[in-house]
């Protein structure tokens, strides 16, 4: 079994659909990111910590590893 932390994740913007591979910090949660495709400004989903959890296909490092946001 792998526990080692995915610092990077694929955001896919709700928007436009537009993807981008973007890097997450360790120890934090991102609460905004603008899209590079329509500039749309993401925010987290309601009960989401970060955009990660809300549009990403790997959550942000603090849930990955069971820490609270």
């Amino acid at each position: 079994m792998n526990d080692a932390v995915r610092l990077e994740s694929t955001l896919t913007c709700p928007e436009c659909g537009y993807r981008s591979v973007e890097r997450m910090p360790s120890d934090a949660c991102v609460y905004f990111h603008e899209c590079a495709g329509c500039g749309a400004l993401l925010r987290p989903c309601p009960g989401d910590c970060c955009v990660f959890c809300s549009y990403g296909d790997v959550p942000c490092p603090p849930r990955q590893t069971g820490e609270c946001c």
